[in-house]
């Protein structure tokens, strides 16, 4: 078994979330795995299992605001590399990233050993050049689980290489009350794979009126966003939900015909119209039908906010990744800006709205280049009340 392996992947949370299961491959071989991550990754990197410790370097190449890359700059990651002394380094990238840079400051800090998938020369920047072939578009943890592998390491028995993180999580039913509501996510840290506002707010209007309980859920920055969407209850779109306790609803599963069946505990019995997530009345509490949770969790109570989701509805962005790591279904709205198949929700059910063939396909623009942003604003909210209902119910099937 070799000692201390540093793992790096040092952009944003779902990309670490992705490399979950070569983490893991790694850390069944190594006494100690440490994961270089960046500033905007480091949570989701504190929470996948197999991680021993996390340091941090913000990447100049990778970063979406990167700082310059100034001798100074460089010499703090030499410094912790050097503190961490690994005695092997694995460089996980995404296709359109280039380990290169990252090879060569490692070796300056003697790094005696470094692994990367590079279609480029390395010289001797690399003793592992793992060769892939990027023309098939392979899900991201896969590729990335392919390095490990290429570098030595397998999953342990029993791991069959699914997205993951840390067990237990913490109580979060204080903020959502009792499981089986529907996640709402509008933010994203790219703006190409944001769908518009007015979307989002009708689709929470449209799911309440289905007979859902929304919980809308934001990062700190995302706080006028989720309340913009969450208000939908309170903004005059709707009155109270139309859906008497023991409602049937309509909806077609995965495969045949539409069926009868209760909606699986989303169904709402009663709307309240004070703000909070709660009140009490003489039966005891009394959840809202939409409970704002924008900036208001860490992202460890995040995961947990998803783990007692029926079902997420979220854009290419981070908490999506982080539903797929708790085994939760995900709607996602997603810009074919960068390919699906590499980057959709990884190893559960999952339905990708969107114009998959846009003018955009491939070009991994940050703003749309096509007026209008249609592969994602030609989305109707009903498209996602439907998929919601679709993956409900194959969740309750597997339980």
């Amino acid at each position: 078994m070799i000692g201390t392996v540093l793992v790096a992947r040092p952009d944003n949370a779902g990309g670490v979330l992705l490399a979950g299961p070569a983490v893991r491959a790694v850390a069944a071989g190594a006494r100690e795995v440490v994961l270089l991550a960046g500033p905007h990754g480091r949570a989701a990197a504190e929470l996948l299992p197999g991680v021993s410790r996390v340091v941090e370097w913000r990447t100049p190449w990778i970063d979406p605001s990167p700082p310059p890359m100034t001798g100074p700059h460089a010499l703090r990651l030499l410094r912790t590399v050097q503190e961490v002394a690994p005695e092997l380094a694995l460089i996980l990238t995404s296709f359109h990233q280039s380990p290169l840079p990252l090879a060569l400051l490692l070796r300056l800090a003697g790094t005696p050993k470094t692994a990367a998938i590079c279609a480029d020369y390395p010289g001797s920047l690399l003793d592992v050049c793992h060769v892939v072939d990027e023309e098939p578009d392979v899900p991201e943890a896969e590729r990335m689980l392919g390095l490990a592998r290429a570098a030595g390491f397998e999953l342990p028995p029993g791991d069959a290489g699914a997205l993951a993180v840390r067990r237990p999580l913490p109580e979060v039913g204080h903020l959502t009350g009792p499981p089986g509501y529907v996640v709402v996510h509008p933010g994203v840290s790219v703006p190409v794979r944001a769908w518009p506002a007015e979307s989002w707010t009708r689709a929470v209007h449209d799911l309440v009126r289905a007979g859902w309980r929304v919980v809308v859920t934001g990062g700190p920055g995302e706080r006028a966003l989720t309340a913009r969407v969450a208000g939908a209850r309170r903004s005059g779109l709707s009155g109270r939900p139309a859906v008497p306790d023991g409602w049937t609803g309509r909806a077609p599963l995965l495969d045949g015909p539409a069926q009868e069946t209760r909606l699986p505990r989303g169904a709402v019995q009663e709307a309240c119209s004070t703000p909070g997530p709660e009140t009490e009345t003489g039966d005891g509490p009394v959840w809202e039908s939409v409970t704002d949770l924008g900036g208001r969790t860490t992202f460890a109570e995040l995961a947990a906010v998803l783990a007692g989701a029926s079902v997420v509805v979220a854009a290419n962005t981070g908490p999506a990744h982080l539903a797929a790591a708790v085994g939760t279904p995900v709607v996602s709205l997603f810009a074919p800006v960068v390919p699906a198949a590499r980057w959709a929700p990884y190893g559960v059910p999952s339905v990708v709205l969107g114009d998959q063939n846009a003018a955009c396909r491939g070009s991994r623009a940050r703003l749309c280049p096509i007026a209008g942003h249609p592969c994602l604003s030609s989305v109707p909210s009903a498209d996602v009340v439907e998929a919601v209902n679709r993956l409900a119910f194959a969740k309750e099937a597997v339980r």
